[in-house]
């Protein structure tokens, strides 16, 4: 078995343990990826994910992978309850406004602060005339005209719209990085969600090539049921799976008095819930896969 990939260091201890012990429950029985996929109706990308601790598996997927290596599912369902929320609050927790780079902050705040600091200089000039001017000087003569004096100019005012402008970009900025990161929390929950349903759908041949048809002849030889439909093979199948085999399968289960729905060769949600059906009433192991012992109780 391949050595599996090191789960991320910030994973919450909950959500560890529970990768862990999918973990060692797959290694235990032996399952590759693919065959984690077929058996449990979850790709084996999501599994990846689920096993990497890059996601949190569903409640259904942790029951899936319990029931096919034999596993009590309690204690599972107790460390997906505590990782699902620990999990939920890291991952709606709003993520901090990436901070200005050097060069950023050296831009417009340097600038406007140079700014700053010569109308201050400015200013304490004009004061200094003012000072000046005001100081007291010889009256003016009757009937003699005021002498203007020269206007000092307004104030510098310049640098309160460059704050705030400054401030609205940032808060600009900031609020666009929010949107954006509740933007890809979404569409990878969305991801999550529908992946399962995408791999559960049961395959489908192309317009272009007829699907096979089956019929079935119940006989009994040497004391075996038999369709006569593959040559009386007891190859092991599962959900997905299509051919003769599962024809086979389908003939015996309607003889057993169970329907997987049409002959059609396909193993998909009906036949899965007829074999259930099967398993169940015949003291077997519920899997959903038909092995050497389902089949010998089909044929018996």
């Amino acid at each position: 078995m391949p050595r599996s990939k090191a789960l991320p260091a910030e994973l919450d201890p909950s959500a560890r343990q529970l990768a862990e012990r999918l973990r060692l429950l797959k290694d235990h029985g032996e399952l590759t990826m693919r065959q984690l996929a077929a058996k449990t109706g979850y790709s084996a990308k999501s599994w990846e994910r689920y096993l990497g601790g890059t996601s949190l598996p569903p409640r259904e997927a942790v029951e899936a992978l319990a029931r096919i290596t034999g596993a009590d599912p309690t204690p599972l369902f107790a460390l997906h309850e505590i990782a699902a929320d620990t999990w939920d609050t890291r991952r709606t927790r709003p993520a901090a406004p990436p901070p200005l780079t050097t060069r950023g902050r050296q831009g417009p705040d340097h600038e406007q602060e140079q700014g700053q600091g010569q109308g201050h200089e400015q200013e304490q000039g004009r004061e200094q005339e003012r000072g000046s001017e005001q100081e007291p000087s010889a009256e003016p003569r009757p009937g003699s005209a005021p002498v203007p004096t020269a206007p000092t100019g307004p104030p510098v005012t310049g640098a309160a719209p460059g704050r705030f402008s400054h401030i609205a970009l940032t808060a600009g900025v900031a609020a666009l990085a929010v949107a954006l990161l509740a933007a890809l929390l979404l569409l990878q929950r969305l991801d999550d969600d529908v992946a399962p349903a995408a791999v559960a759908t049961p395959p489908r041949t192309t317009a272009t090539s007829p699907q096979p048809s089956y019929t079935c002849h119940i006989t009994r030889v040497d004391g075996r049921w038999s369709a006569g439909v593959n040559d009386g093979r007891d190859t092991e199948i599962f959900y997905g799976a299509t051919g003769a085999d599962v024809a086979e399968a389908q003939c015996l289960l309607r003889r057993a008095g169970i329907s997987p729905g049409g002959i059609d060769g396909m193993f998909g949600p009906l036949t899965l819930r007829a074999v259930r059906t099967f398993q169940l009433r015949a003291g077997l192991t519920v899997d959903g896969m038909l092995g050497p012992r389902s089949w010998k109780a089909l044929r018996g």
